[in-house]
C-alpha cells in the first residue's frame, strides 16, 4: 500500500519530491525487500506472546501428538498449541500489501494461494484440536482443495502475466544448466501446476514436525527464491546468466523478504521447546507460496533442488507406505524420515540443525545451476 502510494504521488510529483532521498529509495526492489523482512519480522514477533496465551486458553489440550510415534513427545510436545502459522501469515500478508506492487498481478496470485492453503491449514487444524485426534480433513478433500486453487493460480499466471520476450515460456517447464532447453506442454501446464504446488505444499506439511525443523529451511528457500525472482525479473541480469527473463517477477523477492522476516520472528517462538506449533495453517500454506514463486519464476526443477529436504521427506513416506503395503515390512524405522533418525538415538536438536545444514546446502547447489550450463 505504502509503494502503490508512492507510485501515485511519483506519477504526480513535482520537482521537490522527485529529489527526496529517502522517499526514492522506494524505488530500489533491494530497499523495499528488505523493508519487508523487516516488517514481517516485527508483526509476527509483535502477535507472538499475546497470540500463544490466547491460543492456549483456545485449545486446551493443545495439538494432539501421534501416539505410534516418538514415544519422549507425548510428554515434552503434550499441550502445545498449534496454528503458529498465523503469525508467519499475518507478518507476510502485512508486509506485502505494503511494500509490494500491488499492480502486479503475480503478487495477488502468490497471496491467493497462500490465503487459502492457509485457510485449508486452519480447517485441518481445528478438526485435530476440537476432535483431539490426528486425522484432521480427510486427505482426499485436502488434495482436492490444493489441486483446484492451484489450478486457478496457474490459469490466472498464464492468462494475465505480463508478456515475455518469449512466449512460449509461459507454459512450458525451464531446466536448469541446460538453459535452451524448453518442454512446452500448452495448457496440460495448468495440470503441471496444480500437481507442482499441491505436492509442494504437502512436502512443507510432512516436514513440520519438529521444533524448527520446517521454518528454517523454508527461510532458506525463500532467500534462494528471493535472489533468483530479482535476476528473472531483471532483463540485463538474466540475459547474462542466460535464464529466461519473467518481467514483473521480481517483486517476488518482496513476498521472499516478508516470508523471511515473518519465520524468523515465529522461529523466536518456536525454537526448541517450542511454545506453539506452525501446523497445517502454517505449513500447507509456506508451501503452497514457495511453489507458486516457482512456477512465476519459471525455476519448477530448481526448486525441487533447493526444496530437496522437503522432497526427500516426502519420498521417505511415499517407499514406506509402498514398501509396506507390497511386503508387510519398513524400509524406516519410522516415516517422514526425521522420525526415522530419532529412533536411530539422535536427539531432536542433532537432527534439526543437521536437517538445517542440508538445506543450505541443496540452496547453494540450487543457485549454482545459474551460472552452470
Amino acid at each position: 500500500m505504502i509503494y502503490l502510494i508512492f507510485q501515485f504521488l511519483d506519477a504526480h510529483r513535482d520537482t521537490h519530491f522527485h529529489y527526496v532521498p529517502v522517499v526514492n529509495l522506494l524505488r530500489y526492489l533491494t530497499f523495499r525487500t528488505g523493508l519487508s523482512f523487516v516488517t514481517g519480522y516485527i508483526v509476527a514477533v509483535g502477535m507472538g506472546s499475546r497470540f500463544i496465551r490466547w491460543m492456549r486458553t483456545k485449545q486446551g489440550k493443545g495439538q494432539p501428538i501421534r501416539t505410534d510415534g516418538i514415544e519422549r513427545h507425548l510428554l515434552e510436545k503434550k499441550g502445545t498449541p498449534t496454528m503458529g502459522g498465523f503469525m508467519i501469515l499475518a507478518g507476510l500478508m502485512v508486509a506485502t500489501l505494503l511494500w509490494a506492487d500491488l499492480t502486479n498481478v503475480y503478487v495477488w496470485v502468490v497471496l491467493l494461494v497462500t490465503a487459502a492453503y492457509g485457510g485449508l491449514g486452519f480447517m485441518d487444524d481445528y478438526e485435530k484440536v476440537t476432535k483431539q485426534t490426528v486425522a484432521g480433513v480427510s486427505s482426499r478433500m485436502k488434495l482436492l482443495v490444493q489441486f483446484l486453487v492451484a489450478g486457478v493460480a496457474v490459469y490466472l499466471i498464464i492468462r494475465f502475466g505480463q508478456k515475455m520476450p518469449e512466449a512460449a515460456v509461459r507454459t512450458s517447464v525451464a531446466f536448469p544448466v541446460f538453459k535452451e532447453a524448453l518442454l512446452n506442454l500448452g495448457w496440460f501446464y495448468i495440470v503441471f501446476g496444480m500437481v507442482f504446488i499441491g505436492g509442494f505444499s504437502n512436502a512443507v506439511n510432512l516436514t513440520d514436525g519438529l521444533d524448527g525443523l520446517a521454518i528454517v529451511p523454508v527461510m532458506i528457500a525463500a532467500a534462494a527464491f528471493g535472489f533468483i525472482a530479482y535476476i528473472v525479473g531483471n532483463l540485463k541480469f538474466a540475459d547474462y546468466l542466460q535464464v529466461h527473463p519473467v518481467p514483473g517477477a521480481g517483486e517476488m523477492a518482496i513476498i521472499c523478504g516478508a516470508l523471511m522476516g515473518a519465520g524468523l520472528g515465529f522461529l523466536w517462538y518456536n525454537a526448541p521447546p517450542a511454545k506453539i506449533f506452525m501446523g497445517d495453517t502454517g505449513s500447507l500454506a509456506l508451501g503452497g507460496a514457495l511453489g507458486t514463486m516457482a512456477v512465476v519464476a519459471k525455476h519448477e526443477i530448481v526448486l525441487v533442488i533447493i526444496g530437496g529436504l522437503f522432497v526427500a521427506e516426502t519420498l521417505s513416506v511415499m517407499i514406506q507406505v509402498g514398501y509396506f503395503k507390497r511386503t508387510g515390512k519398513r524400509v524406516f524405522l519410522m516415516a517422514p524420515i526425521h522420525h526415522h533418525f530419532e529412533k536411530l538415538g539422535w536427539a531432536e536438536s542433532t537432527v534439526v540443525i543437521r536437517f538445517w545444514i542440508v538445506s543450505i546446502l541443496l540452496a547453494l547447489a540450487g543457485l549454482a545451476t545459474l551460472k552452470l550450463r
